[in-house]
């Protein structure tokens, strides 16, 4: 109880960082993510959608991650149902996310709408991160209006580039988006649990390649979590009855 109650006063309270350190935090995933929207805007072009498809995917889904696999998977041949099921799969995560959020922020319920749109990876990684609900709320919007407008952007450039570039295959920027966000996950697997969750993750995806259309190693691969928390409750279950 005591702890739940320095945990709020902590969120409520001041103390936390100072507002130019929080807003640099910001800025920093925003740009570093946001340019790898140009890679999108590529391989999406590359995929086969238009300009407009392209720009409208950033500007009304904007999930990377989402995006990637729904235009890597056309890419690959898969149909469009199941591209869009891996898709929207990863980007059920983001509802998670904005349960943690609502919490956090305390947002009023006009602006909650519009911030919905921003509840990613990014904004929720930096939001969580602070000590305060005031440097939260600092986090959440410098990440998601730096992250929105920049992705945006870069998405246009590169869906205007693309045919300029040629073949996108040969330069493998499809990867590149996939590879900013494994940066960004890396450091945050802290745990012998987490790391296992990923490399199994990445086992399954990568292995069930060559067997499964385009897009259904990426739900597969979302077995990894329970398949290794489930393992890890057995064994806890097992160290206590030997304790006993």
């Amino acid at each position: 109880m005591s702890e739940q109650r320095t945990l709020t006063d902590r969120r409520t309270d001041g103390g936390g960082k100072p507002d130019g350190a929080v807003v640099r935090d910001g800025l920093g995933v925003g740009v570093a993510v946001g340019l790898s929207g140009f890679a999108f805007g590529v391989t999406s072009a590359g995929s086969g959608l238009t300009l407009a498809q392209t720009c409208a995917l950033s500007l009304l889904v904007f999930t990377g991650a989402s995006q990637f696999a729904l235009v890597g998977a056309l890419a690959a041949g898969g149909s469009p149902l199941t591209a869009a099921a891996g898709a929207f799969f990863l980007g059920v995560r983001n509802a998670f996310y904005g349960l943690r959020l609502s919490q956090l922020l305390r947002l009023t319920r006009a602006v909650r709408p519009f911030a919905a749109q921003w509840v990613i990876d990014e904004t929720a990684a930096v939001a969580l991160a602070q000590p305060t609900r005031r440097s939260a709320r600092i986090g959440f919007l410098v990440t998601g209006l730096s992250l929105y407008v920049l992705w945006n952007l870069t998405t246009l450039l590169g869906g205007l580039g693309a045919e300029a570039i040629g073949d996108t295959d040969a330069w493998g920027l499809d990867a590149a988006g996939p590879a900013v966000f494994l940066a960004l996950l890396a450091p945050m697997l802290t745990s012998t649990t987490e790391r296992a969750v990923a490399g199994l993750a990445v086992v399954l995806g990568l292995g069930l390649l060559p067997v499964l259309p385009a897009g259904v190693p990426v739900l597969v691969a979302a077995l990894a979590a329970p398949a290794v928390l489930c393992a890890h409750g057995r064994r806890r279950a097992d160290v206590r009855k030997e304790e006993r």
